[in-house]
């Protein structure tokens, strides 16, 4: 069972949701939650073997600067995100959904491309996704 935050997370990454309606979400929920989000966006990262070489490209798709700081930290392989200034969330949120989604779509593409029994790697699939709250 997923917990409400990985479903959309996953959804994001997986092109199920649009980007502008995940940052709607991360924006309206309070800030600790926004912060638990941030922790396990980069969990999700490591788990989908997300590389160093993805980075100029989630700083592409997120659509934020390469100078704002979540980019500048990742450019160096720093994560730590969750533990920067609030007005840096939703830009560090835009980032790792940003690499997350090329991670997890080589990680489908490659170690799942025969189909796989990840439940997050089958949103929708049979009766529903049962969602925990955080």
């Amino acid at each position: 069972m997923l917990y409400a935050h990985e479903v959309i997370v996953n959804e994001l990454a997986q092109g199920l949701r649009p980007t502008a309606e995940g940052v709607e979400w991360f924006e309206g929920l309070p800030e600790d939650d926004r912060r638990r989000v941030l922790h396990s966006l980069v969990l999700f990262c490591d788990q989908a073997r997300a590389r160093q070489d993805d980075v100029p490209e989630s700083i592409t798709r997120s659509g934020i600067r390469p100078t704002h700081t979540p980019a500048v930290m990742l450019t160096k392989w720093r994560f730590g995100m969750e533990s920067l200034p609030a007005h840096e969330l939703t830009r560090s949120f835009r980032l790792l959904v940003a690499l997350f989604t090329l991670a997890d779509t080589r990680r489908r593409a490659s170690y799942c491309a025969g189909g796989c029994t990840h439940e997050w790697h089958n949103l929708g699939v049979g009766e529903g996704t049962e969602r925990r709250q955080p």
